[in-house]
């Protein structure tokens, strides 16, 4: 489990980066999947997620999840949707108290955010594409759309790190294409290769928005197995599928 230091603060909030220890699930799964999408027995990752609700002190019926596509698309849970436990959706936006809205990763970048002038919380699914085409800013406008008077609070959590994420020239070819100032987050490895800094990527997108308040957990999913699942190490590994870490954050009664 790993905290923000910035969100231990506010007493009426919780959150969690949730490693992959302390849960029940088996194999390449082992042990905190909270991956409905991944292979793993469904009874399996239900039981996990009881354990991530029973952490956060909500009820399990108000943990929500995404079904997340690599998408752009981000949802505001308000009184009339918040029945619908699996939005699909790459972000969700609240100011629903005791609820928790959670992202699942597993070398992609999980981002809360928390507005605490208006009391207002956020979770981003950001892997490449979704942050390619616009998911930080549809996510930032829907909160600017509550209230333009805000005072933003951005955690961005455990991802793949710089020297395990190589790419090839066609992925380097659409970033260019967005702006040739991208090309700053990326380094050359072998011949027709880069290395690519997703994290610096995403912190440049809040950055435009002149977001001040920018924590960032620096854990790289891919080299540390013991704490997390890397869909590329598995895929490296020759592993049939993969497990997802889930980041949660929720607002509560003060």
């Amino acid at each position: 489990m790993f905290f923000s230091k910035k969100l231990k603060k506010f007493k009426n909030i919780n959150h969690c980066f949730f490693s992959r220890k302390e849960g029940i699930s088996q194999g390449i799964y082992n042990s905190l999947n909270c991956g409905l999408g991944s292979r793993d027995k469904k009874e399996d990752v239900l039981k996990n997620l009881h354990i991530v609700s029973k952490k956060l002190e909500i009820r399990p019926e108000n943990l929500f999840l995404m079904n997340q596509t690599h998408s752009n698309k981000a949802i505001v849970i308000s009184g009339t949707n918040k029945h619908i436990q699996r939005i699909a959706s790459d972000a969700l936006i609240t100011n629903q108290k005791n609820i928790a809205i959670s992202v699942l990763t597993a070398d992609c970048v999980p981002i809360l955010i928390y507005d605490e002038i208006n009391q207002i919380i956020a979770c981003i699914h950001a892997g490449w594409k979704g942050a390619l085409n616009g998911v930080i800013e549809n996510t930032l406008n829907e909160i600017f759309k509550i209230n333009k008077n805000n005072k933003i609070n951005v955690v961005i959590g455990p991802c793949i790190e710089t020297g395990n994420y190589e790419v090839g020239e066609e992925f380097y070819t659409r970033f260019i294409k967005e702006s040739k100032k991208n090309k700053k987050f990326f380094f050359p490895s072998v011949e027709g290769k880069f290395l690519f800094n997703l994290r610096k990527y995403i912190n440049f997108k809040f950055d435009k928005f002149e977001v001040n308040h920018i924590e960032n957990i620096s854990l790289d999913t891919f080299s540390d197995k013991e704490n997390f699942f890397s869909y590329r190490r598995s895929k490296q590994m020759g592993e049939k599928d993969y497990g997802r870490c889930i980041s949660v954050i929720s607002l509560i009664n003060d």
